[in-house]
């Protein structure tokens, strides 16, 4: 029967421990009360089955510990003033759906082939129109344009003109001093403004000044030139030639400073110091806003003289229904205006700016 007890009769226990409900705490203590033999913990198959025993025993621990704490002491956990509130569980994720078009709305851009137009802006309104000075109305009455080149050289007799009755139509030379302080009294004083432009006389006797155009001029350097001279100058509708014989009988020329005055909205008067200008042909050609000087004023400083052309005047106007005078800030001008200009409503004309007769010019077709 010891066979029983040391063979069978151990395997037999064994398997009873095997098969008993037991704790692992209560098998490690078992496992541990075991005789050592051969070193400090006994053999090493003792050794490797304590540490198996024992890091099954942290896992269900842990495990166990982490159950507890959770089911049995909230309080100890979360404050009663800041109770921790675990997060909801996350939803679980919708079932993948095909692709739709999207739904149109405001926020969606148009496609990239569609382009919105542009907002309406004041600089869409052409330089000529934006700058014009109110016209008085004509009803049926023949319109006179008074233009007065050279205006900025001579302060004295430029700053008299300006305090002459208006709408007067004053050009000033790209080389005169404060020219936007000049060109702004004349403006509050009601008178319209242009550039006095120099182009090339055919006289080489005769000085153009400064900032000439010249036929000579490549085309990138006239169109260089004409846009510095503008840029000295605010609220000017518009160009007139000082001098210019040679300048604009020149096509290419001619069509050169016009081009830079069309991309600017601007207008151009033909001072006419030449019959064989082409600027009314090209100015056509460009659709350019544009006019003609009917009547030289003051080709002498008498005032004998400029009464007479302005008689000449009435009579142009009277026949075409519009005129343009050019005359100078000279005393005799000056002084001929004084007189002249508070008879015009008596005679019935009515005296404008240049952009209404270049208005007028446009509704008719081109006009004389």
């Amino acid at each position: 029967m010891r066979q029983g007890k040391g063979g069978s009769g151990r395997g037999g226990g064994r398997r009873a421990r095997l098969q008993a409900p037991a704790s692992l705490s209560s098998r490690l203590r078992a496992l541990l009360r075991r005789p050592r033999h051969g070193g400090l913990l006994g053999s090493n198959g003792a050794l490797a089955a304590a540490m198996g025993l024992m890091l099954l025993l942290g896992v269900a621990l842990g495990l166990g510990l982490g159950q507890w704490l959770e089911a049995d002491t909230p309080a100890v956990m979360e404050p009663a003033a800041t109770a921790y509130r675990p997060s909801p569980a996350p939803s679980p994720a919708p079932s993948p759906q095909p692709p739709s078009a999207p739904t149109p709305t405001a926020a969606v851009l148009p496609p990239p082939s569609v382009v919105a137009p542009p907002a309406p802006e004041a600089d869409a309104v052409p330089a000529w129109r934006r700058y014009a000075v109110p016209a008085p109305e004509a009803a049926g009455r023949p319109m006179v344009a008074v233009v007065i080149d050279d205006m900025g050289v001579d302060r004295g007799r430029s700053r008299a003109i300006a305090d002459l009755p208006g709408p007067l139509t004053t050009a000033f030379l790209s080389y005169a001093d404060d020219l936007r302080a000049q060109t702004r009294a004349a403006r509050r004083r009601g008178h319209e403004l242009l550039v006095h432009m120099a182009m090339e006389p055919r006289s080489t006797a005769v000085d153009p000044g400064p900032d000439v155009l010249r036929v000579s001029d490549s085309n990138s350097r006239i169109r260089a030139l004409v846009a510095d001279i503008l840029a000295r100058f605010d609220g000017v509708v518009g160009v007139n030639n000082h001098m210019g014989s040679r300048f604009t009988a020149d096509e290419r020329a001619m069509r050169t400073v016009l081009g830079v005055l069309k991309e600017r909205g601007m207008l151009f008067l033909d001072s006419l110091t030449t019959d064989r200008s082409v600027a009314a042909a090209v100015a056509g050609e460009l659709e350019l806003p544009f006019a003609e000087r009917h009547v030289f004023l003051d080709n002498q400083n008498d005032v004998a003289l400029v009464r007479r052309q302005l008689t000449e005047l009435e009579r142009v106007a009277e026949a075409h229904g519009y005129a343009v005078g050019i005359g100078h800030p000279r005393d005799a001008t000056i002084a001929a205006l004084a007189e002249w200009l508070p008879e015009l409503e008596a005679k019935g004309l009515v005296l404008v700016p240049l952009s209404a007769v270049v208005r007028e010019r446009m509704t008719r077709g081109g006009g004389a």
